[in-house]
């Protein structure tokens, strides 16, 4: 291959999209969703497809490989490769014309599933091949991989919904694929692809009758080339199914043209619970007659791991009875939800016919739980979705690992396969997990493995032979719905024989006769136990680290710092665009190195050695970083768990030891220090603020952004009236009052007190043990690297509210960042009684009160404020499962109509929004929701936010005051006084 330099160099100066091939960017592409990791030559991400070809020219002018992207969530390697990425996710996304009257729609290849359905929901159509990683995965790639989704059992797969593509061959020729007649009259006698489609219906005429005999008769057959779109019999011929599947190796996808479908309407559920796996097993093939759009399965273990999750906890507590070994989910989908719920009662008469009852033995145990509550039904189907990184959040070495992930068997045959895979896995010494696909005989099967260990590769390679022999046994197929990649192409010889495998090597010669397109998969493919392709390799080692926080829960170097950052599995959840909080800022930038997945890649490089000395305490490190705005939305929505918050305290931390603090860092951390002098000299630290001199030096110095108003310091700020107040013989609670409302906006607190004085309770506000400095949590500290002064500050919060917690006296806090590092860093920082006493009597504001209105103590009058308000949730709340309190407190105040925006993190995060290189982003992530939502408000519309960031960036983004919502309590007892309220209204006011 020519030098990579040279390939670099002519990219950028022919794109003006992004061009990486420094080593940080190409670790951050050298994986996917499976095993494997291959360094790329380089990178890009063209803004427009005229770019992207011109990408393609260069690297084959260059002799450089070339691999198509979009996700990067492939399971089994099709999107690692040693040539130059091209990833169309980033710019590449758009719905090219939409036709609604005939159903179809054509899409640029990045465009995501998720994004692409909320487009044509307004429609009344979806695109309904419904993969697991719909939030992520692009059209593109499912195009290339021949995705099948959930639903196929009614819609098919890709190649079923694919009517025509446009595609560029290796040489450039860029042309349409579609449906032809087998002599070619309807293509124009100059069209460049003449020939080579001439060439295919010949192979396919050739080849028809050793394609009836080898390829698989089951609908989930994604492996090898589409040799059977060829055959006379599909005559008119669609080419466009010979690209599908193909894994980027025949053409370089332009365009897809899609069929639609008319969106679900009506859902009923019914959960079929079986005491026995190989039971619900043969089930499946009874379940199917009711013609159901979808049977999944769901296994012990996967219900065990969803139970330990705490986004789905109260989604098993609720769909779940007894202790099944499995649960098949039937879904049934008709137009009229009368037919759903009779076919949803057939359902439990079927079962009873196959000799199911809720007081049988364990073999015939089991029943129906009917699920007919569209949000528990929409619980149910993430929680499915999820099911992959379910697997994968074992925190151990070994992981359930694909490979033998989706064989498809016909269904008479499932209850015996699974019984003699497991029967293969334990002869190995491991086990497997299972799910998915029962309806198409199709699960996605994991055995786990620890695949640093030679011996549990060569266990792989055995299994990989030995369960593949059964499918062929099965006349299953081999490749069922994640494609060949890396981990199947390999097998193709025993599966289809090798006269087929030479048809394959024939078309794949005959498309890119010089091998520039995706090379090694499908056709003339690696080992798939070829240790030097793994992500894991003979070498890999993690050197010794001196880590702050606790990670003893993980296993490996750093304490368990290195289990911790290795949970990334590269799925891909954090790429999602909308819904939920992760990742804000990769929704700002579609940049790789802007999201979790991308972030976590590159922590795993550094600790391993792979990016040089260092590198976890480097620029590029803390470049990699700087967007992070610590939400902690991802130690709540990744479903491995990966808290990259807390994994960047780590490397603040590392960074600061090695390389000293900035004056903002000093400025930002030790700001609780210095804040009471502050105070007292108010107008003068103030005058920045005023002064534009001041913020451009400001700018240039400390690199605080001069486009942004710093909080003002007040000289009043919050002092306790005394240790305590309220009744003498009222329900005890302590009000922490922190940092930032102490200082900036004593009047929450004030109305905090108001609030719960009012309600009775006698409010505590503990002083230092030592020194009269106020109490702080340590959080700037955090924020700043600076662990253990953050645990000295955390050290003497405890000694003041541990004698409370002690008694069981909740600690409440207004700041939700504040208070909820009492339930997450300081466990982290001390595993003492005394700190786990206090974290588990922290609560916020709300939850207290929703606490006390639950158990029927909460006694507030409350007065009519507003119609409307609209609230947006701390990204903490979100993160610790505390926001949904805020709804429900503000819910008692009588006549507020309360609606949440729908928001990601709003930019501001603590110090972020203020930094000079980091306010555009902050602007940027404001503006996706929170922002244009604010400025629909109605003035008269109450706008609540809890975080002081988040009003600070309402503010400066909106021009809108926001409050908290004791503040607003504390309005409505002022409300109560002057007007009187409905007996409705005080009846909702007692909780």
């Amino acid at each position: 291959m020519t030098n990579a330099s040279s390939l670099e160099r002519r990219l950028r100066s022919e794109l003006t999209g992004d061009v990486l091939f420094d080593p940080f960017s190409r670790g951050r592409y050298a994986t996917d969703a499976s095993f494997y990791q291959i360094v790329p030559a380089g990178v890009v991400a063209p803004k427009t497809m005229d770019e992207a070809l011109r990408a393609l020219a260069i690297a084959r002018d260059e002799g450089l490989k070339v691999t198509p992207r979009g996700g990067g969530t492939s399971q089994c390697g099709q999107t690692v490769n040693d040539g130059l990425v091209v990833d169309l996710s980033k710019h590449l996304n758009r719905i090219l014309s939409l036709d609604v009257e005939g159903r179809t729609c054509v899409v640029e290849p990045g465009i995501v599933l998720d994004d692409l359905n909320r487009q044509l929901k307004k429609h009344g159509l979806w695109f309904p091949v419904d993969v697991s990683t719909a939030s992520r995965a692009t059209i593109g790639g499912m195009a290339g991989n021949n995705s099948c989704g959930g639903r196929s059992l009614r819609y098919g797969t890709m190649r079923d919904n694919t009517l025509s593509m446009e595609a560029a061959l290796a040489d450039g020729t860029l042309s349409r694929f579609g449906e032809v007649s087998r002599d070619l009259s309807d293509l124009k006698a100059g069209d460049g692809t003449r020939a080579l489609f001439r060439d295919m219906l010949d192979l396919g005429a050739r080849e028809a009758d050793e394609i009836a005999a080898r390829f698989p008769r089951v609908q989930r057959r994604v492996g090898g080339y589409n040799l059977d779109a060829l055959v006379p019999r599909n005559a008119p011929n669609n080419m466009a199914h010979l690209l599908v599947g193909s894994e980027g190796s025949l053409a370089f996808t332009t365009k897809v043209e899609l069929k639609l479908w008319p969106v679900i309407r009506n859902k009923a559920l019914g959960v079929c619970h079986f005491g026995s796996f190989y039971e619900a097993m043969d089930a499946a093939q009874h379940l199917v007659k009711l013609k159901p759009i979808a049977v999944e399965l769901v296994d012990r273990t996967m219900i065990a791991l969803g139970r330990d999750i705490a986004m789905f906890r109260p989604i098993i507590s609720a769909a779940i009875k007894g202790d099944p070994d499995a649960v098949l989910v039937v879904e049934f989908a008709e137009e009229d939800q009368a037919d759903n719920l009779a076919r949803l009662r057939q359902l439990g008469e079927l079962m009873g016919d196959l000799g199911f009852g809720w007081t049988n033995d364990t073999r015939k145990w089991g029943g129906v739980v009917e699920i007919t509550e569209p949000a528990l039904q929409s619980g149910i189907a993430d929680f499915r979705a999820a099911g992959l990184n379910v697997m994968m959040s074992m925190k151990q070495e070994g992981k359930p690992v694909s490979f033998v992930e989706d064989c498809a068997v016909p269904l008479p045959h499932l209850a015996d396969y699974t019984a003699r895979l497991n029967e293969v896995f334990a002869r190995h010494g491991t086990s497997g997990t299972m799910y998915a696909h029962a309806s198409e005989g199709c699960l996605h099967v994991r055995p786990v493995l620890n695949l640093k260990l030679e011996k549990d590769v060569k266990v792989m390679r055995a299994i990989a032979e030995e369960a593949f022999a059964l499918v062929r046994e099965y006349k299953g197929s081999h490749s069922g719905e994640h494609g060949d990649g890396l981990v199947r192409s390999e097998f193709h010889a025993t599966m289809f024989g090798e006269r087929l495998v030479a048809d394959f090597r024939e078309v794949k010669q005959r498309f890119d006769p010089v091998g520039v397109l995706n090379p090694g998969k499908i056709v003339d493919a690696p080992k798939m136990d070829d240790r030097s392709l793994f992500r894991f390799k003979p070498d890999y080692r993690v050197g010794e680290l001196k880590t702050k926080l606790d990670w003893s829960a993980y296993p490996g170097a750093g304490g368990g710092f290195q289990g911790a950052v290795e949970m990334c599995n590269n799925n891909g959840a954090c790429r999602k665009l909308e819904g939920g909080v992760m990742c804000p800022s990769y929704r700002a930038t579609r940049n790789e190195k802007d999201v979790t997945r991308g972030r976590a890649n590159t922590l795993r490089l550094a600790i391993s050695g792979q990016l040089g000395p260092d590198a976890l305490s480097s620029d590029e490190m803390m470049e990699t970083l700087k967007l992070c705005v610590s939400c902690k939305a991802c130690r709540h929505e990744c479903p491995t768990g990966v808290d990259m918050a807390k994994m960047k305290i780590e490397v603040l931390a590392a960074r600061a030891a090695s390389h000293g603090l900035t004056l903002r860092d000093r400025l930002v951390g030790y700001l609780p220090r210095y804040a009471g002098l502050a105070s007292r000299f108010a107008p003068l630290a103030n005058l920045r603020n005023r002064s534009p001199l001041l913020r451009r030096l400001f700018e240039r110095f400390a690199g605080i952004s001069a486009r942004r108003a710093l909080p003002a310091f007040r000289s009043d700020v919050f002092v306790p009236p005394a240790d305590s107040i309220g009744p003498e013989g009222g329900r005890e609670v302590v009000l922490f009052a922190d940092t930032f409302n102490r200082i900036y906006e004593r009047e929450n607190l004030d109305a905090a007190l108001r609030v719960l004085t009012a309600g009775g309770y006698r409010v505590h506000l503990p002083k230092p043990v030592s020194g009269s400095r106020p109490l702080c949590c340590g959080r700037t500290f955090l924020s700043a690297g600076l662990v253990d002064e953050a645990k000295v500050e955390l050290d003497r919060l405890v000694s003041a509210f541990a004698p409370y917690a002690a008694r069981g006296v909740p600690i409440v806090g207004l700041e939700p960042s504040c208070l909820l590092t009492l339930r997450d860093e300081l466990a982290s920082l001390r595993k003492d009684d005394e700190a786990k006493a206090v974290g588990a009597h922290a609560l916020t504001f709300e939850e207290f009160l929703v606490r006390e209105a639950e158990a029927g103590r909460l006694q507030l009058p409350l007065g009519t404020v507003a119609d409307k308000a609209v609230v947006h949730g701390h990204c903490h709340q979100k993160s610790f499962g505390a926001f949904k309190p805020v709804e429900q407190v503000l819910r008692l105040v009588p006549g507020l109509e309360v609606k949440t925006i729908e928001s990601s993190c709003c930019g501001m995060a603590g110090a972020f929004g203020y930094g000079a290189d980091t306010y555009d982003a902050a602007i940027e992530m404001a503006e996706l929701s929170l922002l244009p939502a604010v400025r629909r408000a109605g003035p008269d519309t109450l706008v609540v936010a809890d975080g002081t960031s988040c009003r600070h960036q309402i503010h400066d983004g909106a021009q809108r005051e926001a409050v908290h919502v004791a503040r607003v309590l504390a309005m409505s007892l002022d409300r109560a006084k002057t007007n009187t309220t409905s007996p409705a209204a005080k009846e909702t006011s007692h909780g």
